[in-house]
């Protein structure tokens, strides 16, 4: 139809072209279509433009331009407006992006959307039961999920379906893809050929309600990867040595994109792998190439549909030859070691080989209290049989794990295929807990029970984060990340001193042994088993559904405008509290037992920063009160200060803000009264998620300017009135002896993200706009 309406020239269109055009994006929605062909016309529009080769990144995110024709496109300097194809939602950030669309007046989603209930199960007997106990618990959640779900047009995965994006790779990324997803490690689909971005819920709101999505054209960098993997190195062992060169911001405002030959050793899992962990170096997202392997899995989960018709298009799915990257890293699978990184932060890189002496060194304990394999990185069908090969050899000879272990399948069809295949008996019998379909540990959802707090122990898992207290909120946790199988021969050997490339283990008739690297198969050979079906199509019209918010509830709480810019400079604003080193988004609005409260923002607010380390004290969750002297928790001096009309900053290090996307932590300054933010350098989804929110996200120009200001200052932003891109904004900072000096701040709002500040937030100018 299009080469029919082109207006430049008619032909004959075939009937295979025709049925090409009819694939649906996925099994559960038959009416929406994979457009190749719109695809096609804008990249070939921006490639006339640009008159270059365009690497894949740049192909799939151009041609998703609202304006192709007319688009200013500068790698990591303009803002690009996108059209997305879907968004995907998990439970503890859903509740919040779904408030936010409720309170945007609008009738149904523009595209198609998705909740997946993943994160509040609670991992603390096994599967089943904690699966009852969280349904039991989360009920009123679970029904405004639900029930706002088919209200709005959104599909709805249930308790027990699994990590969200298992479950996307399962069934909607797919090669060209522009997903969104309210989860910092939505790049888990790059390992289908898609561009899968995590995002804040007030971004998603944007694309549900139609309009076009902001983000600030990326950089791309190429990973060229040469040789093949073998033994016992695996995906994982690529993003470990990767995140160990890059570190945790080196990716910052970047697509990574893998490219070369040694792409086609590794699983269409084993990329989704490599680019789930990416958001830990702060990339935008990573991406794969298409290719046989991503094929071989759209038709093992029923989709070869959809790999027909990518191998039609395929040439707009893998990057131009002869395209230029802005940095170009090269690894040598075929020379690549086996990896794990940390403690306490994911860019720690060490071979495995070098881990126990270096832990001694150091003085982390090295013997392994618990092992964790699963999570969104690692719980592929591949990544159980790989773990299940390593566990068969040590009960052939009569062991089982010295270290409590655990096993998180990804999705119930992963859950219900490694039990028919015998993979989860073999875990089982070598001492392993399988947990629910969820995300447990990784994410602190862990009744912890094999330790107090403050006791200094060390787990092993195959997870992607290891913040301090991620897992189990005891700060004297050392976690470690590394790929499954070494988390299983690890807990097999209990100590961080063993490498199974060389080392023997004991086995129960006292010979020596050692572990044969493990070989499994990458898809099983028969047919996945879906297990239980625990998806909710959302009715054709959902206009009649009620959406049941009390007033009463502890969990969840209707949304109130946030007030709008007074047009007056910020003066004399207290300072909440400087932060010292390393903030993340677990230290500004935690998870685990937080969790909860995710749909409630007075409740979860009372978390604010409770993680932070104040400069002025070197303790977390301890500020001194600029009007009463007193030291007090945080929140409780955010609330103080905001019932005194005290506007108030936070003073931020290096990459504030970084780990997951959680909007709550740009929500819960802002209604404590919060209006400005100012570091050496933010993550990206923060600093999105800040503007959204209509705080100030701003940069010391000099970054030594971090010096100038101490916790008992006031702060006074000067030239708002003049507000433009690109021009810096004065910051007066008066010391309490009278004296004063100014400083410069850098900020990277455009036109749009101002009018946010102006209008209060994104979701307060969205309302201006349908009004007019």
């Amino acid at each position: 139809q299009h080469a029919l309406n082109s207006g430049i020239r008619r032909y004959h269109v075939s009937p295979a072209l025709c049925q090409r055009a009819k694939v649906a994006m996925s099994h559960f929605e038959p009416n929406e279509y994979i457009n190749y062909e719109k695809l096609e016309k804008n990249i070939n529009i921006v490639r006339k433009r640009l008159d270059r080769p365009l690497t894949l990144s740049e192909k799939i995110v151009y041609g998703h331009l609202d304006d192709p024709a007319k688009q200013e496109i500068e790698r990591g300097k303009t803002y690009l407006r996108l059209r997305p194809d879907r968004v995907a939602m998990q439970d503890a950030t859903a509740q919040m992006a779904m408030l936010q669309f409720i309170s945007s007046g609008l009738p149904k989603v523009a595209v198609p959307s998705t909740i997946h209930c993943d994160h509040l199960i609670e991992a603390q007997s096994g599967g089943e039961k904690d699966l009852r106990r969280a349904k039991d618990i989360n009920q009123e959640v679970y029904n405004f999920l639900a029930t706002a779900g088919a209200k709005y047009g959104v599909g709805f995965w249930k308790p027990g379906s699994g990590i969200i994006h298992q479950i996307i790779l399962e069934n909607y990324s797919y090669p060209g893809v522009m997903l969104i997803g309210t989860d910092s490690h939505t790049p888990n689909g790059g390992g289908l050929g898609g561009i899968c971005i995590g995002v804040g819920g007030a971004d998603a709101v944007d694309v549900m309600a139609g309009i076009p999505w902001e983000l600030k054209c990326p950089k791309v960098i190429g990973v060229k990867l040469t040789g093949k993997l073998s033994g016992w190195t695996s995906p994982k062992d690529v993003i470990l040595k990767v995140a160990g060169i890059l570190t945790v911001k080196g990716g910052t405002g970047a697509i990574i994109e893998y490219h070369g030959p040694g792409v086609d050793s590794i699983s269409c899992t084993g990329m989704a792998t490599i680019c789930n962990m990416g958001a830990e170096i702060g990339a935008t997202t990573s991406i794969f190439p298409y290719n046989t392997r991503m094929k071989k899995y759209l038709g093992k989960t029923g989709r070869a549909d959809i790999a027909a018709l990518a191998d039609e298009f395929k040439q707009h799915l893998v990057p131009d030859s002869g395209c230029q990257y802005d940095q170009v890293i090269e690894i040598n699978l075929s020379e690549l070691k086996p990896h794990i990184n940390g403690p306490f932060t994911p860019d720690l890189a060490h071979p495995v080989s070098d881990i126990g002496a270096v832990a001694e060194k150091e003085g982390w304990p090295v013997d392994i209290r618990v092992g964790l394999i699963g999570s969104c990185t690692n719980s592929s069908y591949e990544d159980m049989g790989r773990s299940a090969a390593v566990a068969k050899q040590a009960l052939a000879h009569g062991l089982k794990c010295k270290s409590k272990f655990t096993i998180t399948p990804g999705s119930e069809q992963i859950r219900a295929t490694i039990e028919r295949d015998g993979y989860a008996k073999i875990l089982r019998e070598v001492g392993g807990l399988v947990l629910a379909n969820a995300c447990g540990p990784c994410i602190g959802q862990w009744d912890r029970k094999d330790i107090k707090k403050g006791e200094k122990n060390t787990i092993v898992t195959s997870y992607n984060r290891n913040f301090t207290g991620r897992n189990d909120a005891n700060p004297e946790t050392h976690a470690f990340v590394t790929s499954p199988e070494i988390v299983t021969a690890l807990s097999i050997a209990g100590t961080l001193k063993f490498n199974p490339e060389t080392d023997y283990l004991t086995g129960a008739d006292g010979k020596k042994f050692k572990l044969e690297a493990p070989d499994a198969d990458e898809l099983p050979k028969l047919e996945f088993d879906p297990g239980q079906d625990t998806y909710q199509y959302p009715p054709k019209d959902g206009s009649g559904q009620h959406v049941d918010v009390s007033p009463t509830s502890q969990r969840l709480q209707l949304l109130e405008p946030f007030d709008k810019w007074d047009g007056k400079d910020l003066e004399d604003m207290l300072i909440l509290i400087k932060v010292k080193g390393k903030c993340t988004t677990d230290h500004i609005s935690a998870a685990g037992p937080w969790l909860k409260f995710r749909g409630h923002l007075d409740n979860i607010s009372n978390n604010l920063l409770i993680g932070a380390i104040n400069i002025e004290n070197g303790k977390a969750n301890s500020v001194r009160n600029a009007l009463t002297q007193e030291f007090g928790p945080v929140p409780d001096t955010a609330r103080y200060y905001k019932k005194m009309g005290v506007k108030w900053a936070v003073i931020g290090d290096e990459n504030y803000g970084e780990g997951s996307s959680r909007e709550h932590a740009a929500l819960e300054p802002r209604h404590l009264g919060g209006r400005v933010i100012i570091t050496k350098s933010f993550a990206r989804i923060h600093e999105t998620n800040l503007k959204k929110q209509g705080l100030l996200p701003l940069t010391f120009a000099d970054p030594a300017d971090y010096n100038k200001i101490h916790p008992v200052d006031k702060l006074s932003i000067v030239g708002l009135k003049d507000f433009a891109p690109g021009k810096p904004l004065k910051c007066i900072i008066k010391h309490p002896n009278g004296s004063q000096e100014t400083i410069m701040l850098n900020h990277t709002f455009n036109e749009s993200q101002i009018e946010w500040f102006q209008a209060g937030s994104a979701l307060n100018r969205m309302k201006e706009l349908q009004q007019k």
